[in-house]
């Protein structure tokens, strides 16, 4: 993984690079290299780690994500604001299985440095909720799945939000 810092400045070598092609004539290599430039910006705001990490996820490889969340070195430094919160997000998903407590700060962590997608956040609250409910925490719960409720916008954790409720109801 190359710091963020670092990738900025290879798409600025490539910018360099694509108008001294064009400077040259060598109008081909220009345009290749300004395409190429689309590389290094993506994965500034996409980390690859991260990205590796969801994809083993898909595949219910929780041992195989970790390993790939590992190699990220000092997340507060090397990632955005944004991929700390899905990097915290993803740490929460696979601790929740062990540790509530744990999972219980990575959650909240991740809402608090943000996620770009509602389900995403929406997930991630409905686990807080679960987290709180097994602590007798009824009002948190409570609060935590309406606003579960109000982002899940195509009702795929409707089960999962009626299962939780129907829980309140017995405490």
């Amino acid at each position: 993984m190359f710091h963020k810092t670092t990738k900025l400045v290879f798409a600025a070598v490539l910018f360099i690079l694509g108008v001294w092609q064009f400077t040259e004539s060598n109008y081909g290599n220009g345009i290749f290299l300004f395409i190429l430039i689309a590389l290094p910006i993506f994965l500034y705001f996409r980390n690859e780690y991260i990205l590796l990490a969801f994809l083993r996820l898909r595949k219910q490889d929780f041992p195989g994500a970790k390993v790939w969340l590992d190699k990220i070195k000092n997340p507060d430094t090397a990632l955005v604001r944004k991929q700390q919160g899905y990097y915290n997000y993803l740490n929460g998903l696979m601790v929740s299985q062990t540790n509530l407590i744990q999972a219980e700060k990575f959650f909240k962590k991740a809402i608090e440095l943000g996620l770009n997608m509602d389900m995403d956040l929406a997930v991630a609250k409905l686990n807080l909720a679960g987290i709180a409910l097994s602590r007798r925490r009824k009002m948190e719960a409570t609060q935590l799945l309406n606003e579960t409720k109000k982002l899940d916008k195509h009702n795929m954790l409707k089960e999962q939000i009626g299962m939780m409720k129907e829980q309140l109801k017995r405490i």
